[in-house]
């Protein structure tokens, strides 16, 4: 094994689980190990403690006349659960079939890390970087990132720079570097039915009283008509369509296909907004999800009640230029008008977050391409994402620069899942990407 996988195997065995309070402890001691680390490759780090989990800072000497480069990655990572599906041990890193199997291989410690070991290399080679540069690498970013804003308020003019680089997205296809313009919002929500005080036999009282699990179903049956199409009033008012160029490229764009589709989900068909092919589904246009949903009985066999209450989870992926705020506020207006009778609806939004474009044409695009063509070998493809990282529009508002999402996760990487894995060649192609790119971005 190369000394670059033995350090990523040691930052990939911290649990560093930002959601569990079990974890506080773990997911500090990562921040504290990439301070050191940060220290060994020749940059100044410190870490700098938040409400919640802390954000680690490290910088080159700067010296004026450079370009400013900020690189942002995140080193908490998912819970493991269901542990009983992961087939090692999801804190004890393994390379199996060319990949790293292991929580935050991909999801982000692996992307991040190779950046951190390109620095290390150029600083080795030549010294000093061609830039100034600043990583920040937070711990909060798999719970919403909720003091992230604030701390880049308080540190506006340490943090002001010419552009960002994430690595927290992914390539349409093994050998593909591709470079992502955008990112879909998000807002969510939660709704909760209520009927009658109590559960009640469903012999006695059904028929006669509304049931409030299938109020729920019928509420969420409720959001899109037969062609897949989202029917809440307004809801597409704001979306801003699709370019001709785009249509063009990403109809050419390898693993995106409806094959690919159905191989990498294991789904028996697909299904989505007709008119629109599955990228295009997937990275321009807006969703509305169910993420969860219950109420009355779950155990085994049968309990003939009729329950009080029943709930579902949503969430609204967004795209450019819908509001969040606006897009709830229509959510909320549409299930109140289509709560059936009997029973009382109370809906809770949850977090949200605004969508991402901007022009991978200008200069720092360009930039990015240059530095993909160098390391992959091969033309890059470009791409919007259909995930959504919320600090991206922050850093835009706050920091007022754009953010390159140069991304080295495959489709089955498996984040957010058991068995999460990271190609070790992706990873090699990750350091020798962010040498390119800081040469070309100077």
């Amino acid at each position: 094994m190369t000394h670059e996988l033995e350090q990523l195997f040691e930052f990939l065995r911290f649990p560093s689980i930002s959601t569990d309070s079990r974890h506080a402890g773990d997911v500090r001691a990562c921040g504290e190990w990439l301070v050191a680390k940060a220290g060994e490759l020749g940059l100044s780090a410190e870490l700098h403690d938040t409400p919640k989990h802390p954000v680690v800072l490290a910088r080159n000497v700067h010296q004026q006349g450079r370009r400013h480069v900020l690189i942002y990655g995140h080193y908490d990572v998912q819970p493991v659960d269901p542990l009983h599906l992961w087939t090692s041990d999801p804190f004890q890193p393994e390379i199996r079939d060319g990949r790293i199997w292991a929580r935050g291989a991909t999801d982000n410690k692996g992307q991040m890390f190779a950046h951190l070991l390109g620095v290390g290399k150029t600083m080795a080679a030549a010294g000093d970087l061609p830039v100034n540069l600043t990583f920040l690498f937070e711990g909060e970013e798999e719970i919403g990132s909720p003091n992230l804003a604030g701390f880049l308020e308080q540190n506006r003019e340490l943090l002001a720079c010419d552009v960002i680089a994430v690595s927290d997205t992914g390539m349409v296809a093994p050998g593909t570097p591709t470079l992502g313009y955008g990112l879909r919002g998000i807002t969510c929500g939660e709704l909760i039915v209520r009927g009658p005080a109590r559960d009640l036999h469903s012999g006695l009282f059904g028929g006669a009283v509304m049931n409030p699990a299938t109020a729920v179903g019928q509420l969420i049956a409720s959001l899109h008509d037969a062609d897949g199409r989202i029917v809440i009033d307004g809801f597409y008012d704001d979306v801003r369509p699709l370019e001709a160029w785009e249509r063009e490229m990403w109809a050419a764009v390898p693993g995106v296909s409806e094959e690919d589709f159905l191989k990498v989900t294991g789904a028996p068909s697909l299904f989505g907004e007709k008119g629109f092919t599955p990228a295009e589904q997937t990275w321009a246009r807006p969703t509305a999800e169910v993420n969860g949903m219950g109420g009355g009985y779950q155990g085994e066999g049968s309990k003939t009640v009729l329950p009080a209450e029943a709930m579902a989870k949503f969430s609204f992926r967004l795209v450019p230029d819908q509001e969040p705020g606006d897009i709830i506020r229509k959510v909320k207006s549409h299930f109140e008008k289509h709560c059936p009778p009997g029973v009382t609806l109370e809906f809770i939004p949850g977090h949200d977050g605004k969508p991402y474009h901007t022009d991978p044409h200008g200069e720092f695009g360009k930039a990015a391409q240059e530095a993909l063509r160098k390391s992959f070998g091969q033309e890059p493809v470009l791409i919007r994402e259909g995930g959504s990282i919320p600090i991206v529009q922050s850093f835009r508002e706050i920091l007022g620069a754009d953010t390159l999402l140069l991304g080295l996760a495959l489709a089955d990487a498996q984040i957010h899942s058991p068995d999460e894995n990271f190609p070790v060649e992706n990873f090699e192609a990750g350091i020798r990407m962010n040498q390119a790119l800081l040469e070309e971005l100077a």
